[in-house]
């Protein structure tokens, strides 16, 4: 692109999504909110090599960028789509590395400017965050950001400005980065992730370019675990239940909590197959009270009945929970595969219902409406029955 400085090769490398800002601590790459290990450092990243770089998975991407980079076409927006806690916001630090490290093969990790970056100090590269419930980025901050962009680097090459869940920010937000987009300072890269890009206005996306980053391969994962310490057993379990998303399974591997709420979350999920409406509506009221809650369930539930769906399709190679196989496999003995896409279906409307707001426990009252019940379903030395609603 014109104007752009061209310089050397720019290597890259990928790992965990974290967001987070100067108010957040340092953490691997940097920027892990609230101590979080969403952001695996370089060093203790699983090792793919792909001319000299360290990255877990995504090749394709890093081997476009690097083509780009190296040629001196760098863009003034870039784009990185993909579920959470794939890698994007650690994809767009180390770019922000690239882009101002003093080092020819950049980004070394090691120089001022580098080190500063995954710190959150640099002064040129800024993370902005979303405001509020849901973190939505609003018009004011935007007018903030435009405002900084106009000032010429302090330091760096270039003023980067990252911008987590792009996809989440107000209209009039999004229509107000058009102004930036259209109209780029040769010194100013503004670098967008998000989760659902047809949430952004067609005319945000098409002046970017654009990434998509798909799940890490489960071998893939599960290399880059055992090689940072992870016995096998874990390696492959983290791997299923990461869902290819490098980001979770290196902070499942850090805390052990993590899994901890997950074996709670099943024994809850067990229980309400189980209960009558009374448990089922307490429950929906809980859900109703606390969103992270409600979407982590609602994640777990729908890995869970895909596993109910594989086993009735007598494929127990694509099963998730394979730490649970003995639950499912009575489950599923007790359960059609009609039923479990119907339950996965019912998944699905709930999801939509929640992201489009209506009353979060209206929405998972009617989706426990719908579940089966199954008597006795985690226990192995009872009789168990399926019972139609």
């Amino acid at each position: 692109m014109s104007g752009r400085r061209p310089f050397g090769p720019l290597p890259l490398s990928i790992g965990g999504e974290g967001v987070g800002a100067q108010r957040c601590c340092a953490q691997g790459m940097g920027w892990g909110r609230g101590g979080s290990s969403d952001c695996p450092s370089r060093a203790d990243s699983g090792v793919d090599a792909i001319m000299g770089w360290n990255v877990i998975g995504h090749e394709w991407v890093v081997s476009l960028l690097r083509q780009r980079l190296t040629s001196g076409q760098v863009a003034h927006a870039y784009l990185f789509a993909g579920p959470p806690q794939i890698g994007k916001t650690t994809l767009a630090i180390t770019l922000a590395q690239a882009l101002n490290c003093a080092e020819p093969d950049a980004p070394c990790g090691h120089c001022r400017s580098c080190v500063r970056i995954a710190s959150g100090l640099h002064p040129d590269v800024q993370i902005v965050i979303g405001e509020g419930v849901g973190e939505s980025l609003k018009i004011d901050q935007v007018r903030s950001l435009q405002r900084q962009a106009s000032l010429m680097p302090y330091e760096g090459r270039y003023r980067v400005f990252i911008v987590p869940r792009a996809d989440q920010a107000t209209l009039e937000a999004a229509n107000s980065m058009l102004k930036i987009l259209e109209e780029p300072p040769v010194h100013v890269v503004l670098i967008l992730t998000a989760t659902h890009t047809e949430a952004l206005p067609p005319t945000v996306v098409s002046r970017c370019q654009r990434f998509e980053l798909k799940p890490v391969p489960v071998a893939t994962m599960e290399a880059a675990l055992q090689q940072r310490g992870v016995p096998l057993p874990k390696a492959q379990l983290l791997a299923r239940l990461s869902g290819g998303r490098i980001g979770w399974a290196m902070a499942a591997m850090e805390d052990e909590t993590i899994l901890r709420q997950r074996e709670q979350d099943l024994e809850q999920l067990t229980r309400l197959l189980a209960a009558d409406r009374v448990e089922r509506f307490d429950f929906a009221r809980q859900m109703g009270q606390d969103p992270a809650a409600s979407r982590r369930q609602i994640e777990l539930w729908t890995s869970w009945w895909r596993d109910l769906l594989a086993l009735c399709l007598h494929r127990p190679d694509y099963v998730t929970h394979v730490d649970q196989m003995e639950t499912l496999s009575r489950m599923a003995a007790r359960c059609s595969e009609l039923q479990a896409w119907a339950v996965l279906k019912a998944l699905q409307t709930t999801v939509a219902q929640l992201e489009s707001r209506v009353n979060a426990q209206l929405a998972w009252e009617s989706l426990l409406l719908q579940l089966p019940a199954f008597r006795h379903p985690g226990n192995p030395r009872e009789k168990e029955q399926f019972v139609e609603r």
